[in-house]
């Protein structure tokens, strides 16, 4: 069970382009795009719900200028959270996989993103009431009529995709997985998705180690120290190859909207972590020797 499009193994996450980060400008973004294309990215990670339902349409207006062929990019996007905010009228946070709202929710981000399919349509969290033949109409017509080409999840555990796959197949799952934050290695998560061949995908796969400071990111970045001059390497490249190294083929989703960062994420793919050094950080990480 494969993904049908040739996805770029560095994603770039557009959700800080947007009012919820950077509030980037259409020509900043163009510029973005034509960056992340000419190193090498050629996949950008989406979910209706960014910017507060307002990212998409800033990308598909700067992807329009751009001029870029639609033939050299991968768009995944995601549907299913309810937000409270002033684009939707909702009294309270919630999901909702009702056909309907499928189709609905990908017909609007086709139209937000000015492209004619979605190579890669995710559920973005599970819901309590989400029914698998509910879904599986959606996907099959949505399929049908080429508006979508692979479909997948976000946040699932093992267990939830099994009750999905009873009605559609699910050909990725989407999540958090990073040296900070890695137990989809042990609940089963990554499990699932080399037994399935199931395309895995890591958001906020740098974790917490540029954003807080405490005994776990202090043990990590002492322990990163020691290998930056072993690998010509910097912090967030190691970071990144500690993640690509996971026998899923993990394919991170890189969140930075720094041309610099963004280039230097995917020279991460080039390191190539020994062994031994793959345990030192994952003991930084956990505070103890593995067992």
């Amino acid at each position: 069970m494969k993904a049908t499009q040739n996805y770029s193994r560095i994603i770039a996450g557009t959700m800080t382009w947007g009012n919820w980060g950077k509030n980037l400008s259409t020509t900043q973004i163009d510029k973005l795009i034509d960056h992340c294309l000419s190193v090498g990215i050629t996949t950008f990670d989406h979910a209706d719900i960014y910017g507060g339902y307002t990212n998409e349409a800033m990308f598909g207006k700067a992807f329009v200028n751009s001029g870029v062929s639609r033939e050299h990019m991968q768009l995944i996007t995601k549907c299913g959270i309810q937000h409270v905010c002033e684009a939707r009228d909702n009294k309270i946070g919630h999901y909702q996989y009702n056909k309907d709202y499928i189709v609905s929710s990908v017909h609007q981000s086709l139209k937000n993103l000015k492209t004619d399919y979605i190579d890669f349509l995710l559920l973005h969290r599970p819901s309590p009431l989400m029914h698998p033949l509910e879904i599986s109409e959606a996907i099959y017509q949505l399929k049908k009529e080429g508006k979508i080409i692979d479909f997948g999840v976000s946040n699932f555990t093992p267990s939830q995709i099994k009750m999905i796959e009873t009605a559609v197949p699910v050909v990725g799952n989407q999540v958090e997985f990073s040296l900070t934050q890695n137990n989809v290695m042990y609940d089963g998560t990554l499990d699932d998705c080399i037994t399935n061949k199931r395309m895995a995908m890591a958001w906020s796969s740098l974790g917490s180690y540029f954003k807080e400071k405490n005994d776990q990111t202090s043990r990590i970045k002492e322990a990163l120290s020691l290998l930056i001059k072993k690998y010509n390497a910097t912090e967030d490249q190691l970071l990144l190859a500690w993640v690509l190294k996971h026998p899923s083929m993990v394919f991170p989703v890189v969140g930075t909207a720094t041309p610099e960062r963004i280039e230097a994420s995917f020279k991460a793919l080039d390191i190539k972590l020994e062994l031994e050094d793959w345990f030192v950080l994952l003991k930084a990480s956990q505070g103890h020797p593995v067992p």
